[in-house]
């Protein structure tokens, strides 16, 4: 049914007020079809200054998407919304939000003659969401990495305000899983390492398994877990990884580094340690570990396991611009 959807988006904003566009389909199709339209019309943009040198283009661009952004903050304000209905507007305001500064943002880059067409990384690195016809599917690109959108139902949820530290966060763990490698972001407590991973699968509608992990973890139940990942191709996050005793971390990159072979190998059964028979791969599994570095009782990881994931170190998280976003999305 997101797929029918999704072929409804390209069409719709110009007839349709934006209203009546979120109010047809559920929050998660509403914020793929946002961000359809706002790939395609910023790509759009860029393309017709650099060929057909444009001027007015950009200018008409941002004029739409502040007008999106009026709608869905009207709407905000109403005092009759539905709990579901208020989160659905509030999640598509603080995702348009981020889009709109970043057009912004790019617009006076372009000003500046720094950015000249759609190839410019500062394009590029963003989150995009395209339709391919060809294939049918929503794909997210990041930088160089193409994922194709999971169709995982995962509910009306609210979202993380994306920050210059999310988004550098989704290049380098879209990278490691373009790499067939893991995710590690390591940081202090509250700097959002798991939730950004949680967001980053609900970006590309994968449902993310999140398991704390604690030194009563034995070899056993990790390699339940990452067999159950593989077979459903869900993403897990192993949170707190480092607290796992040394021994059994030992165990762990041997199963992990089986993953990671026979993603490469792009198989479709593969044998996992231990295992008399081999088990299914879905192609699209991913796993992250968070690690708090410094604690009393935490484990260094072995070198077999570090060379598996490629890390991201969080630190402050960018409470003025969270902060910001969240004031728009009811209103201010």
């Amino acid at each position: 049914e997101c797929r029918h959807c999704a072929l409804d988006t390209g069409g719709v904003l110009s007839e349709k007020p934006m209203k009546q566009f979120a109010d047809q389909y559920i929050a998660q199709v509403a914020l793929l079809g946002l961000q359809l339209i706002w790939t395609g019309d910023f790509q759009n943009a860029l393309t017709r200054m650099a060929k057909e040198k444009d001027k007015t283009v950009m200018p008409q661009t941002n004029k739409k998407f502040l007008q999106i952004m009026s709608d869905l903050i009207a709407v905000c304000l109403q005092s009759d919304l539905t709990k579901l209905d208020r989160t659905k507007y509030e999640t598509l305001v603080t995702i348009h939000v981020h889009q709109k500064d970043l057009f912004q943002e790019v617009w006076k880059k372009v000003k500046d003659h720094k950015v000249k067409d759609e190839n410019d990384f500062e394009w590029l690195k963003q989150t995009r969401v395209y339709w391919k016809t060809e294939t049918e599917h929503a794909v997210i690109s990041i930088a160089d990495v193409d994922f194709v959108y999971s169709y995982e139902y995962l509910g009306c949820k609210e979202r993380l305000v994306i920050t210059s530290l999310t988004d550098r966060c989704y290049l380098t763990q879209s990278q490691a899983l373009g790499m067939f490698f893991g995710g590690a972001p390591a940081g202090p407590a509250g700097t959002g390492k798991t939730e950004t991973t949680k967001d980053m699968g609900r970006t590309l509608g994968v449902c993310v398994v999140v398991t704390n992990c604690s030194d009563q973890h034995r070899f056993r139940d990790m390699a339940r877990i990452f067999k159950g990942l593989c077979m459903s191709g869900l993403w897990g996050c192993f949170d707190e990884f480092n607290r796992i005793e040394l021994e059994v971390l030992s165990v762990v990159a041997m199963q992990v580094e089986s993953i990671t072979q026979a993603k490469k190998q792009n198989a479709k059964l593969f044998l996992f340690p231990g295992e008399p028979v081999p088990i299914k791969l879905v192609p699209s599994v991913g796993y992250f570990i968070t690690m708090n570095p410094g604690y009393a009782g935490r484990q260094e990881l072995p070198e077999n396991l570090k060379v598996l994931f490629r890390s991201v170190s969080m630190m402050v998280p960018n409470r003025e611009t969270i902060m910001r976003v969240k004031l728009a999305s009811v209103g201010y």
